[in-house]
């Protein structure tokens, strides 16, 4: 069977890398730390060439702790260094807006953490100011890049199902669950926008999307079914705003029918399980939970009568960054293969990564979703 995909082109050369400058690393650790440093540590094209914190002195720590030349109090002092091409926002949903509006006010290319804003107008808002900028963005909806996402994407292109029916997902949050790690007490109120429909839900639904396309309506039940969680180690109870049960059904473009339903914490039966049924065949991808984002899916396959499913391992042209096979199966990988493509993309001009228009039209499927549940009523896009 053919790929659809195209290889993905070597950056154009430069007369010096990227010099990225990342807002939100700490010497305390987090996303950035685990996922972001490994990744531009080993892609050449890139320079960690700064960094901001919250003061000199976090600044000053996190700069040693990761050899990073500049460290920036301030994240107006980085956007606006001369020695800063590529701003990274891995800070809080909350703090988005704030730092992306200052970067592309300063004419810097920007890649943001999913999700884009605090809500759909925030989005809009800033897809609205990158464009009248006229500057690069980019929006870390890594789980599109993830090698097992994008061989399902061709297996489905190419036939390997027919004509597609239906498709079905179940999957685990992680969090949202009857307890809560320390520091992540902000997660637990919806007004900051970094729930279990923003982030796992909203980078899983982005993978169906590209692989199946999009929906064209939706009918949404959202649920808060434990409004008083608990703190890990210390038993402090702490009240809940987010839902922490999504149940989606709806229509895709081609006209199949899909059903997507995340329960938060962990499961002790499928913690990730998505079908594609279609004509002439099916496909169960399953993974550790519903952070697809963060996974390396196992996808298995069958076709024809009396067939039973089988294991169809990821070729090894979908690991198209060798600079990153010692990170595979870690939180670098996925995030490393996107840096991959919006080098790519700042270098030759190209579309391989999502931008901030794509973002906004993402949240805007989260926005339907919202409005179903609150309605009761089907939701057109």
């Amino acid at each position: 069977m053919n790929s659809s995909t195209p290889p993905l082109p070597r950056p154009a050369r430069r007369d010096r890398p990227v010099r990225v400058g990342l807002v939100g690393l700490s010497a305390r650790g987090g996303w950035a730390s685990q996922a972001h440093v490994p990744a531009l540590a080993r892609l050449p094209g890139y320079e960690l060439r700064a960094l901001s914190a919250s003061g000199d002195a976090s600044a000053r720590a996190a700069g040693t702790a990761y050899g990073v030349p500049l460290a920036f109090g301030s994240t107006a002092e980085l956007v606006r260094s001369d020695d800063v091409d590529l701003v990274v926002v891995s800070v809080r949903v909350p703090l988005h807006r704030e730092v992306i509006l200052g970067a592309l006010g300063a004419g810097k290319a920007v890649l943001s953490e999913w999700p884009l804003g605090n809500g759909l107008a925030e989005a809009r808002e800033l897809a609205a100011a990158a464009d009248r900028a006229g500057v690069r963005t980019f929006a870390g909806l890594q789980a599109r890049s993830a090698p097992g996402v994008r061989y399902v994407r061709d297996l489905v292109a190419d036939g390997y199902v027919g004509e597609v029916l239906s498709t079905s997902l179940v999957a685990s949050g992680r969090r949202w669950g009857p307890v809560f790690e320390p520091g992540g007490a902000y997660l637990l109120d919806r007004a900051n926008g970094g729930t279990m429909l923003t982030i796992p839900f909203g980078h899983t639904v982005d993978a169906l999307a590209l692989v199946l396309g999009e929906f064209t309506e939706v009918s949404a039940t959202l649920a808060t079914r434990r409004p008083v969680v608990h703190e890990e180690g210390t038993g402090r109870a702490a009240p809940m705003t987010v839902d922490d049960q999504i149940a989606v059904s709806g229509r895709l473009a081609s006209g199949a029918v899909a059903s997507v339903h995340f329960r938060a914490g962990l499961s002790r039966g499928t913690d990730f399980h998505w079908e594609i049924n279609g004509t002439a065949g099916d496909l169960v991808v399953t993974a550790a939970s519903g952070h697809l984002q963060q996974a390396a899916p196992r996808v298995r396959g069958g076709r024809g009568p009396d067939t039973g499913l089988a294991e169809l391992p990821v070729p090894d042209r979908y690991f198209d960054v060798p600079e990153l096979d010692d990170l595979r199966g870690l939180p670098g990988y996925n995030v490393g293969a996107q840096y991959a493509r919006v080098l790519a993309d700042l270098t030759g001009g190209g579309t391989h990564a999502p931008d901030f228009a794509h973002a906004a039209r993402r949240q805007a499927l989260l926005d339907a979703i919202e409005r179903s549940a609150a309605t009761g009523a089907r939701v057109t896009l």
